[in-house]
């Protein structure tokens, strides 16, 4: 007589253990960075603390949360510089704040950007976990960490706030959680114009979805297909086949691997080539037109922020919707498909000296062109892909500030996802390796640049 074993699968640990050991490498190298920058600021007769929370774009956040809006400066070249190109959530939170702890503005500024800076690390492993895996997700965010300009990360600024809300609202896009997606999606609306880039990734998805659903038929088993193809799970894939009653002579290929291993209907074939959200726990079990009506709601939500915003900054400059534009156009800021942005990278070759850094800008967009290109090979999520181009657009095709644009690119972090991917397959020793030496470059190149021009 042969007794049968049941194996039963561990359960899995919750997100926060599973993100654990990427915040610890992310705490460690923020950590790393500050330090440095300390020494090297005390070194030069400089406050680090005034470097991160007095610079810039900081003493417009301030100067917001202590007395709202209204500042503007007029510059000799005729320019106003007007506080309302400042989108409000950031001096918000600095307001609140104040007004709960003893922190002044601009620590409270500070305060946000760190606690932020780490949610977006939670955020960035949430979503490279569920596409790639939690060894690629723990890559991601120490990637995203060591980047050049990652000291922004630490500063009174935006970036870090904005990257969080964009980070979690793809994630809830990812696991259906439309409404959450869709309130992120607004609030990182509130945060920076970029919050456009979120709102087109819950919009895209959301109609993309729809069309799938209508063109599939709406069965339950053509559903179940399309969200186990989004997932990579191929054994849920062949069960909702089996239960469709769809034909063996279709081969989709797997998100997760990149190979054509499980059978599909048309409608998952598509699914699987420009992979969408899959359902997630808060549509799972629901009648089609609940998790529709969710969805149609989340994607309601999305704009509500930026729009609001925008319409309010028209009142009060009493030009309508255009009003804002106009105050983009008083700091020359503008979009002209990145013609400004070519022209002043050909102005670098007119010198030796100034060649290098041409070459570099070069070399560098195009790294950028080729990584987005590898995500759309490697088949991301369509949430990703729409968001990743439209950052990368609004940052490289904006007529002004070009020195700004490193720290405009730190949101694009899917963007890593690829190059997350290639150091999870190696060593342990020599990933560790590689990211400690590319910490330690991080540091410096921060801590020089804070101390020197940098950031705009």
């Amino acid at each position: 007589m042969t007794e049968l074993a049941t194996r039963v699968s561990p359960p899995r640990a919750p997100l926060p253990r599973r993100a654990a050991p990427a915040l610890l490498g992310y705490a460690a190298v923020r950590a790393l960075g500050l330090l440095v920058l300390a020494v090297w600021s005390a070194a030069r007769g400089k406050s680090a603390h005034t470097l991160l929370t007095a610079r810039w774009d900081s003493l417009w956040y301030t100067r917001v949360a202590e007395g709202g809006y209204g500042h503007t400066v007029r510059l000799p070249d005729g320019d106003i510089h007007s506080d309302l190109a400042f989108f409000p959530l950031l001096p918000w939170l600095e307001r609140l704040l104040h007004a709960l702890t003893p922190l002044s503005y601009a620590d409270a500024g500070l305060t946000v950007s760190l606690l932020a800076s780490l949610a977006a690390a939670a955020g960035i492993f949430a979503v490279a976990e569920r596409v790639y895996g939690a060894r690629a997700g723990v890559c991601a965010v120490l990637l995203w960490a060591v980047l050049p300009v990652g000291v922004v990360q630490s500063m009174a600024y935006s970036e870090s706030l904005f990257t969080a809300l964009a980070a979690w609202s793809l994630y809830a896009v990812l696991t259906g959680r439309w409404v959450t997606a869709g309130l992120l999606a607004a609030l990182a609306g509130l945060t920076r114009p970029v919050g456009l880039a979120v709102v087109a990734a819950v919009w895209v998805t959301g109609v993309i979805s729809f069309v799938r659903e209508r063109s599939a038929g709406g069965p339950h088993g053509a559903r179940g297909e399309e969200h186990a193809l989004a997932t990579g799970d191929e054994a849920h894939a062949e069960r909702a086949r089996r239960a469709d009653g769809a034909p063996d002579s279709v081969r989709a290929p797997s998100p997760a691997t990149g190979t054509f291993a499980a059978p599909a209907t048309p409608a998952a074939l598509a699914t699987a080539v420009f992979p969408l959200a899959p359902a997630g726990p808060d549509t799972a079990g629901a009648a089609p037109h609940a998790s529709a009506a969710r969805r149609a709601l989340g994607m309601a939500l999305s704009p509500l922020g930026a729009a609001a915003y925008v319409l309010w900054v028209g009142h009060r400059t009493g030009r309508g919707p255009l009003g804002y534009l106009d105050v983009q156009a008083g700091w020359r800021n503008g979009f002209d498909g990145g013609y400004a942005f070519a022209r002043f990278v050909a102005d670098k070759f007119t010198s030796f000296p100034s060649a290098l850094a041409g070459l570099g800008l070069i070399i560098g967009v195009a790294l950028l062109i080729w990584l987005y290109v590898t995500c759309v090979r490697q088949r991301q999520p369509l949430a990703l892909l729409v968001y990743t181009g439209a950052v990368l657009a609004l940052a490289l095709c904006a007529s002004s500030y070009f020195g700004s644009k490193p720290r405009l690119l730190l949101p694009a972090f899917p963007v890593l996802f690829p190059l997350a991917r290639s150091l999870a397959r190696s060593r342990t020793a020599r990933s560790a390796l590689v990211t400690a030496g590319l910490a330690a470059a991080a540091a410096a190149y921060g801590a020089l640049w804070l101390n020197g021009s940098g950031p705009p």
